[in-house]
């Protein structure tokens, strides 16, 4: 079964747009599960092998329990990994290497140009699934963890039943199901010029001009990705800004970054039709607005795969978009049944699925300390260039009142930058002006998925070790993009009086 995409497929934390909020009642907290090794054929029985699915298996697994897994799909790593976070991000690569390379005041004065073609781009993406594919099989098979192939489906509370007519029972099960994209009705996908973000993958020729609707992570990344190759893109917002939960100030460094890029992007649209032609696509927005172009991305929203799991038979029920409801152990209403990824919705990200799914594999083990700092989880999104932030935005401090200064570091002063071209972006730091404490870490730049982490590790620091004094104090190697965080603790240091 697919498991958690980075929305981002994506790839980063998902908008408003990508996750709606859930709209049942959360279940109140309920006692781990106990296993019953004589009555099951397992302790715990996870469905799904993405993420997810992997944390909460190889968790229980190292902790002495009988595991067993199941997965819809021929080989192991869910969406994540053939269809979602890993083939976009190796395209993503892909693009911004090439382009970079072409771009080269070196390569043009050679006479050297190119048009690379989108099979090309792919060309290396199947190896490196491959790659994963082959590595996270390794991790079932050291651990004992058998693979049931087929769709499983609830019985009853403790029995699931796979394509194959399998029985088997569980004294506990994690769902890790996974997303899909949202398809709404009315719009043709089968139409060789309409994708969605699973399907564009498959594009085979390079268009002169993309219409993306839907501004969350998934279509920003792609919207930017497009733009690189030098295609033409309208990215249609049904908000009044781009990704509404970061900073401000990434928002407005992000948006003003597309568009000089050449990305025309439209805010507060609501589609009224999407219709498919032999030469390209038109959509109508109820604005009365109408764009033709030669294809067409679908990026606004993503469906729980629940459909067909069986929950009929259980007291468990999803959402409109598939989605289940769970108490911060990750428990259902049945305290035996978990559900990890992005089958629960926000903040729909690989990074954090694998990290609830390791949580509710504690959880059955009897470990609740709550030490996998499930709510610091940073976010990322691979834009061109990457957005990174972990904490407190302005606009959040702003409204609790705390007392806070902000300190900064453009890319463009940084010799490393400099030396790599890659000077477009900056690291903000905020932080309590009274006690100098790092309460959130933004960065908009290249590299800053990566340079998020120093920042992360710091704000997680007991007491007084959580202050910029650390950046102040410590010696960065030179030339570094790290050594932003120096630059923007002495420019946030000098704030205060």
């Amino acid at each position: 079964m697919s498991s958690a995409t980075e929305s981002s497929s994506s790839n980063g934390a998902a908008s408003p747009d990508e996750t709606p909020d859930i709209n049942l009642p959360a279940p109140e907290a309920k006692p781990a599960a106990k296993p019953a090794p004589d009555k099951f054929d397992f302790d715990l029985f996870v469905i799904g092998t993405g993420p997810g699915g992997e944390g909460a298996a190889m968790q229980a697994a190292k902790g002495g329990l009988r595991v067993g897994v199941a997965e819809r799909y021929r080989q192991i790593g869910g969406g994540c990994t053939h269809w979602g976070t890993i083939p976009s991000k190796a395209l993503r690569y892909a693009v911004t290497s090439t382009m970079k390379s072409l771009k080269n005041p070196v390569m043009r004065e050679m006479g050297f140009a190119a048009s690379p073609s989108m099979e090309q781009l792919n060309r290396g993406t199947q190896a490196i699934i491959g790659r994963q594919v082959t590595m996270r099989q390794s991790f079932y098979d050291r651990n004992s963890v058998p693979i049931s192939r087929g769709q499983a489906r609830f019985v009853d509370e403790h029995t699931i039943t796979i394509d194959n007519g399998e029985l088997i029972t569980a004294a506990a099960f994690v769902i890790s199901t996974g997303s899909r994209p949202y398809r709404p009705k009315g719009v043709d996908f089968s139409h060789p010029r309409i994708f969605d973000s699973d399907t564009i993958l498959e594009m085979k020729d390079k268009p002169t001009s993309i219409t993306v609707y839907g501004a969350g992570v998934i279509g920003t990344e792609y919207a930017s990705m497009f733009r690189n190759l030098g295609i033409k893109v309208n990215l249609i917002n049904t908000r009044d800004k781009l990704l509404e939960f970061l900073d401000d100030e990434i928002i407005d460094a992000l948006s003003y970054h597309l568009r000089d890029q050449g990305v025309i992007i439209r805010h507060n649209e609501t589609m009224e039709s999407i219709e498919g032609l032999d030469d390209g696509v038109i959509l109508r927005l109820k604005s009365g607005k109408v764009l033709k172009t030669d294809v067409f991305l679908w990026a606004n929203g993503r469906q729980g795969n629940t459909d067909d799991l069986g929950l009929k038979n259980l007291p468990i029920e999803a959402n409109s978009r598939g989605q289940i409801v769970v108490d911060e152990h990750f428990q259902t209403c049945l305290p035996h049944i978990y559900a990890v990824g992005d089958v629960i919705g926000i903040p729909s990200l690989a990074s954090a699925a694998y990290t609830q799914g390791r949580a509710a594999g504690m959880h059955l083990l009897g470990r609740v300390d709550g030490n996998l700092r499930l709510n610091d989880i940073p976010t990322g999104i691979y834009t061109s260039p990457e957005i990174s932030s972990v904490g407190s935005t302005e606009r959040e401090l702003t409204e609790r009142c705390v007392p806070y200064e902000v300190g900064q570091a453009q890319f463009r002063s940084l010799a490393r930058a400099q030396i790599t071209g890659e000077t477009t972006g900056m690291l903000k730091l905020l932080f309590h002006r009274e006690t100098k404490e790092i309460l959130g870490v933004h960065c908009f730049g290249a590299n800053a998925s990566e340079i998020i982490h120093i920042g992360q590790a710091i704000m997680n620091q007991p007491g007084r070790q959580n202050t910029i004094d650390y950046f102040i104090e410590t010696t960065f190697n030179y030339p570094t993009m790290a050594e932003a965080y120096r630059v923007a603790a002495l420019n946030g240091l000098n704030r205060l009086f």
